[in-house]
């Protein structure tokens, strides 16, 4: 393998948070669909994960959006999400940069006004609505996963935190829910740090005493999230907001309130029935982002009832990067990259 090889990245965030999208330079991943390629990275080239989230090239803070070819002949394009926690088979605001990527990438022609396509995700197919005004990218709208409540109002006792009310959502990934109220906090920027120290000992707690399943993938690993949420205001018959806040284990506070954090409290809404189907709940994060949920219907899946739900925000593009990877850098691990950078990148 050569000792240099690049390839292409487009810089993006939504709500603050920044999704790193590989739009060439790696080589056609096995697998006969976007999951089946999402797998071979796991288990058999974790390397540009790992390249790109962590220093000198990035911060675990970061995602990476990796563009492939689509398997479904109804997607423009497919992509696959990592993060600190691993590979996530669904993921909002990855989307939604995914998303404005390929559309300013010219993968998916600009056309004024409202646009539809499909992306190929790991979860399966996406519905994608770009408003696009002046040739801008101003919102995506993006189906979010069918939701449910797997667990309401269970307790635990957490060291350091004491007794710890919790409701578990799945909404593209296990979230445990909780009051940030209830544990002290007003969900400010300088809180970020006891956000995220209390968030490790409470997902730490709930590893420890018990799993989660879903009712068709069934085990899909530890629970790795969990969302505060903060007080419910209504602003309108139909509007609804609330100060919220993602942790991502181990250690990462989200920037934007995450689009899957906001489907986990549509359906916690929902089963609380404080929203009806049409309603939309705008999530708050700590840097005054949003983005906007709207609860579109419900249907019986075995012993849930699942929320269905869309997810609207802005993604900005903030740089166009040809990265180099240098093997003989002492602070860079190639290892991991043999199986899909060839020397024909360099």
């Amino acid at each position: 393998m050569s000792q240099s090889l690049t390839f292409r990245m487009m810089d993006t965030h939504a709500g603050g948070d920044v999704s790193r999208i590989v739009l060439g330079g790696i080589d056609a991943l096995p697998g006969a669909t976007v999951r089946d390629q999402m797998h071979y990275l796991r288990d058999d080239a974790d390397g540009l994960r790992k390249l790109l989230l962590h220093e000198p090239y990035g911060i675990p803070e970061m995602s990476v959006d990796l563009i492939v070819p689509a398997t479904d002949p109804e997607a423009a394009a497919g992509y696959i999400i990592m993060e600190v926690m691993g590979y996530p088979i669904y993921s909002g605001s990855n989307t939604i940069c995914t998303a404005t990527a390929v559309l300013e990438a010219g993968i998916v022609p600009k056309q004024e006004g409202v646009q539809h396509f499909k992306l190929e995700s790991p979860a399966g197919l996406v519905n994608i609505e770009a408003k696009v005004e002046r040739g801008v990218v101003e919102a995506i709208t993006c189906g979010g996963l069918p939701s449910y409540i797997d667990t309401y109002r269970a307790s635990i006792h957490v060291p350091r935190v004491g007794d710890v009310t919790y409701s578990v959502a799945y909404s593209g990934g296990f979230y445990a829910l909780v009051d940030a109220a209830e544990l002290g906090f007003h969900l400010t920027p300088d809180e970020e740090r006891a956000l995220s120290d209390c968030a490790h000992r409470i997902v730490e707690a709930i590893q420890a005493e018990r799993g989660f399943s879903h009712y068709t993938l069934g085990d899909v690993g530890p629970l790795p999230f969990l969302h505060f949420m903060g007080p419910v205001e209504q602003v309108a018959d139909d509007f609804y907001r609330s100060r919220s806040t993602t942790y991502v284990h181990p250690g990462v506070i989200c920037r934007s309130t995450t689009g899957t954090g906001t489907s986990a409290r549509l359906a916690l809404m929902h089963h609380e029935g404080r929203i009806r189907p049409g309603d939309h709940l705008e999530t708050v994060s700590l840097r005054e982002t949003g983005f906007i949920g709207t609860f579109t219907s419900t249907r019986e899946e075995g012993p849930h009832t699942v929320v269905e739900n869309t997810i609207t925000g802005k993604g900005y593009v903030l740089g166009h990067t040809e990265v180099v990877v240098n093997c003989e850098d002492p602070l860079v691990e190639c290892a991991g990259l043999h199986h899909i950078l060839s020397a024909g990148h360099a």
